[in-house]
């Protein structure tokens, strides 16, 4: 159950909200390459255009050092917009002053404004309190709606819910219920899927799925510093060595629940065009590296998986982004995929993974916050979420 207000508890008609949105895209040469978080606010957005609201969006893109830093400017967001809802689109030059004060005081009922990039201010990441009171200045309501910000507490994710009555949009609420109920209330087996790099990133996630999962499935590079704990030799494998005695401690505490690669994919550089090699988890000789999980471990994960009744995935089991060392990533993407468990990708590199592979639509939910959704696993609560007005 949804414990905070949302947008459906609010009465909008003749009022001005400001929407914290995630319009943080990948652009490259001002196109943006992929507009999932944009439509993924679009639900929200529509529903207030519906009840009579004008509707000003503030977000964030990027990390731009300066406000003179145009690469980051969300005008091409605004105006890719645009081309997706049934309403004017107007695009304000800055998030606070005079020159958003004038755009959103002759901002309509119905129609839309997109401000600059919120971090063009430094004061921002600060939660500052004057930029929070001026961000609030412009409007009668705040919408948060941008669970990939969530797990920061800046002035336009938690700050300016202290001048604003404050509720969540479709967006968090959506994922905030699907990520609790996984956590909390799970259909068992909960099985849950850990990839990308390193183990400090995900030393909470993994001790608090201790307690909530019933299995856990060890990919991707930080997989090596799990073997390197249990004593095999790694080469020149990505090992994280002041996370060895770690990962000897989460190996006694997790038992059986804790399931490491059988296989390995070896590499003799790290280079797509290199020469490979399959082995059973082991030593790795010197000059080889580990870049994917082997057949042998895709089929004992997808068995687990297949038997699942909950699967929480975050982090590939490889480095997928080079085209050789993909299989083992997509390979569980399928088995996933093909399960009837209830799936949830937790956001980032998993999420891209899953989309790459066209198998999107057979997945219970895909997270547009890959930090927000790890900081959930991990038990944490979220600021964003923590700074909304109550039911």
């Amino acid at each position: 159950m949804f414990e905070k207000k949302t947008i459906k508890d609010v009465e909008f008609a003749g009022k001005k909200a400001l929407v914290r949105v995630d319009f943080n895209v990948p652009l490259k040469d001002g196109v943006i390459t992929d507009d999932t978080r944009i439509v993924a606010a679009l639900p929200t957005i529509q529903y207030l255009l519906e009840q009579g609201a004008a509707v000003i969006l503030c977000s964030h893109l990027g990390r731009p050092k300066t406000a003179e830093d145009l690469q980051y400017s969300l005008k091409p967001v605004a105006d890719y917009l645009s081309n997706l809802v049934d309403a004017k689109v107007a695009f304000a030059e800055d998030s606070i002053g005079q020159v958003a004060e004038k755009a959103a005081a002759a901002l309509q009922s119905g129609e839309i404004l997109v401000l600059e990039n919120t971090r063009f201010h430094p004061e921002e990441t600060k939660n500052d309190e004057a930029m929070s009171k001026e961000l609030a200045s412009l409007a009668d309501v705040f919408v948060n709606d941008a669970f990939g910000s969530a797990h920061r507490a800046h002035s336009s994710t938690v700050g300016v819910a202290d001048y604003l009555p404050a509720c969540a949009g479709f967006l968090l609420e959506k994922e905030i219920e699907y990520l609790d109920r996984a956590i909390e209330d799970p259909k068992r087996p909960f099985v849950a899927i850990l990839g990308g790099a390193k183990v400090s990133d995900k030393i909470g996630v993994i001790k608090n799925l201790l307690k909530k999962a019933d299995t856990i499935l060890i990919g991707g590079g930080m997989a090596n510093t799990f073997l390197k704990a249990k004593g095999f030799e790694m080469g020149d494998s990505l090992v994280e060595e002041d996370a060895l005695m770690l990962a000897e401690e989460l190996m006694a505490e997790g038992g059986e629940k804790l399931v490491l690669p059988v296989d390995l994919v070896l590499a003799d550089a790290f280079d797509n065009g290199a020469k490979t090699e399959t082995i059973d988890a082991g030593d790795v000789p010197a000059g080889w590296r580990c870049l994917d999980i082997g057949p042998k471990t895709v089929a004992l994960f997808s068995e687990l998986i297949a038997n699942a009744g909950t699967v929480v995935w975050n982090g590939p089991m490889g480095v997928f982004e080079m085209s050789n060392f993909a299989k083992g990533t997509f390979d569980v993407a399928q088995a996933v995929a093909d399960s009837n468990a209830i799936s949830i990708i937790g956001g980032g590199d998993s999420a891209s993974a899953i989309n790459q592979s066209g198998l999107a639509e057979k997945i219970s939910h895909i997270s547009t916050g890959g930090g927000a959704s790890l900081e959930m696993l991990e038990g944490i609560i979220l600021p964003g979420l923590a700074a909304l007005a109550d039911k």
